[in-house]
């Protein structure tokens, strides 16, 4: 993510057009769209509620997307959901250099070949990014398209330092740059599985693997692929007890919440042309603001994807709100005002009460939200308790959320 001018925001990873054209099917341009739309949620009710069993398939506590399996021959890991409503899984074999001596498989049942652990990848995401720091294999970055999105300084310093090549757009990768790098692994996010760059790659003998954190229906489920890349660089144990580590402080925050006595009324997003996106209450988001013990007007809803709605429904619903989190990529209270002084109108406007994570950013402009946000949602959660009960965490001061 980069700042190009001073209120508006490129999104990159999560809220490429296309994704958010398949989710919405009425916007021009991703920068105008609230937070709360850019991660895709699956709107069936029942997946929701049969995320524990799913993930259990899977030896996962949350994530139902992928799967690893050791095996006599090595490690077997499966892509069952890389983009929404995708109907084509993935299989890759991960072998260590003594395995692929010693073993005897057929190369054609697998998706791909890799050779673990990866000591030189291209990934395509910041929201990769911290998943690599966390596992201390930083250093086996070599490109990644569009650097200035990153917000980590530990890997702004590698950027800086040219270790960190700058591969273009991801819609539109130097494939001619990325062969000089030769990296043994490219990690991919799909919205289709139509992504021209990808296929080219392949077709050069690279590997890409298509990682569907984003498409996860909850904030843990996202921030378990971690273990994904854990088992990349043989570093399932430490994946396992980083995000156990996670887990335990999420769990922990959401208990604090719970002791609140009151329940603040929440107004999320803010408007796009004429429709006014928000959460739906069986989004990932919606499950933080659940869990921080808010009443978030819309909670009830039960609509795949993102609600549109107009500016009227709205403002009958919430013009009484406490608090308003992420009213899209405005930085202060004179933006949104410019913007459509009817915004002046809702008591969270005139109280002062509303919250983004916009104006958190990297050296180079990237929000800091969308790379390490899904991660740590821990960090995340603490951050709305924070600002929605700052009685319950008094000493506590927020990642990613600052006031407007």
């Amino acid at each position: 993510m980069m700042h190009p001018h001073k209120f508006l925001i490129k999104f990159k990873d999560l809220t490429t057009f296309k994704a958010l054209q398949m989710l919405h099917r009425n916007y021009f341009f991703i920068l105008f769209l609230p937070f709360f739309v850019f991660t895709y949620c699956k709107g069936d009710k029942s997946e929701n509620k049969d995320l524990t069993e799913l993930a259990a398939q899977n030896n996962n506590s949350y994530a139902t997307g992928f799967n690893v399996e050791q095996q006599s021959i090595g490690k077997i890991l499966s892509i069952t959901n890389p983009w929404p409503k995708s109907d084509k899984s993935y299989k890759y074999l991960l072998l260590t250099q003594e395995e692929a001596v010693k073993s005897t498989f057929n190369k054609d049942a697998y998706d791909g070949i890799i050779t673990v652990p990866v000591e030189r990848i291209v990934v395509t995401s910041t929201t990769h990014i911290p998943a690599l720091e966390l596992l201390d294999v930083e250093h086996t970055l070599v490109g990644f398209p569009g650097t200035d999105y990153v917000s980590s300084e530990k890997t702004r310093v590698r950027i800086d330092n040219k270790a960190i090549r700058e591969l273009g757009k991801n819609e539109g990768i130097n494939t001619e740059v990325l062969l000089e790098l030769q990296p043994e692994l490219v990690v991919a996010f799909g919205v289709d599985g139509t992504n021209k760059s990808m296929a080219t790659i392949e077709k050069t003998g690279i590997p890409v693997i298509y990682n569907g954190d984003w498409v996860e229906a909850s904030p843990l489920a996202k921030a378990e692929w971690l273990k994904f890349f854990g088992a990349l660089y043989n570093k399932e144990k430490q994946a396992d007890s980083i995000f156990q580590r996670i887990e335990t402080d999420y769990l922990n925050a959401k208990a604090i919440a719970a002791k609140a006595t009151n329940k603040p009324t929440v107004l999320c997003g803010a408007m796009y042309k004429d429709i006014w996106y928000l959460p739906s209450g069986t989004s990932p988001e919606a499950q933080f603001l659940k869990d921080a013990n808010t009443n978030y007007l819309w909670h009830a809803t039960e609509e795949a994807g993102s609600l549109a709605l107009s500016f009227e429904a709205v403002y009958e619903k919430a013009k009484d709100a406490q608090i308003w989190l992420s009213p899209s990529y405005y930085g202060s209270y004179q933006a949104l005002e410019a913007s459509n002084e009817h915004y002046t109108k809702f008591d969270a406007f005139r109280n002062k009460n509303i919250f983004t994570f916009s104006n958190t950013t990297g050296a180079t402009g990237g929000v800091t939200y969308y790379e390490l946000g899904t991660a740590r949602p821990d960090l995340v959660l603490k951050d709305m308790i924070k600002i929605c009960h700052p009685q319950l965490l008094i000493n506590y001061d927020t990642t990613f959320f600052k006031p407007l």
